[in-house]
C-alpha cells in the first residue's frame, strides 16, 4: 500500500490517515471528523490557581474550534489536490466516545485513525485515543503511524 504524498514530508497526522483511506478504498465517501474535546484545556491550569474565569474558557473553546477548523481545512485541500470529495465534520466531547459514535451514526464500513507512538509512561498518563477506539468502534480499524 503506497502512501503518495503531495505534501512531502510535511504531511499532517489527518492527511496521512485520509491517504491511507483513500488507498484502501478508492471508491468510499471519506469522512474526516474531529473530536474537540472540552477537558482538554484543563490540563493548562496550575493546581492552586483557582477557578478560571467565563471568558478564559471562552477564549480556549474559540481556540479548540479554529484548531479543528484549521485541521479539516487540510482534509479538504488534500482531497482537492486528489479530485475526490470528503466530507468534514466537527465533534465535540470525550474523544474515543465521540469518534466511536459518530462510526456508529455513520454505519461507518472503517475508522482510520492517526496515533502519536506515545510509548510508556506517557501513554499510560495520557491514554490512547487510537486504543480506546480499535477497543470500541463498531467497524475496523485502521491505525495510522
Amino acid at each position: 500500500m503506497s502512501i503518495d504524498d503531495p505534501f512531502g514530508d510535511d504531511m499532517t497526522e489527518l492527511q496521512r490517515e485520509i491517504v491511507q483511506a483513500y488507498d484502501r478504498n478508492p471508491d468510499a465517501e471519506i469522512v474526516a471528523f474531529h473530536a474537540v474535546d472540552p477537558t482538554e484545556a484543563s490540563r493548562f491550569i496550575a493546581p492552586g490557581a483557582g477557578v478560571p474565569s467565563e471568558a478564559y474558557w471562552s477564549e480556549i473553546a474559540e481556540e479548540a474550534e479554529n484548531r479543528a477548523e484549521e485541521i479539516l481545512a487540510d482534509a479538504r485541500e488534500l482531497a482537492e489536490s486528489r479530485g475526490r470529495n470528503i466530507r468534514t465534520e466537527t465533534g465535540h466531547g470525550q474523544p474515543v466516545r465521540s469518534v466511536v459514535e459518530h462510526a456508529e451514526s455513520l454505519d461507518a464500513d472503517e475508522v482510520v485513525i492517526g496515533s502519536h507512538g506515545r510509548e510508556g509512561l506517557s501513554r499510560v498518563l495520557l491514554g490512547s485515543v487510537a486504543e480506546g477506539v480499535v477497543r470500541r468502534a463498531p467497524c475496523p480499524v485502521t491505525v495510522v503511524r
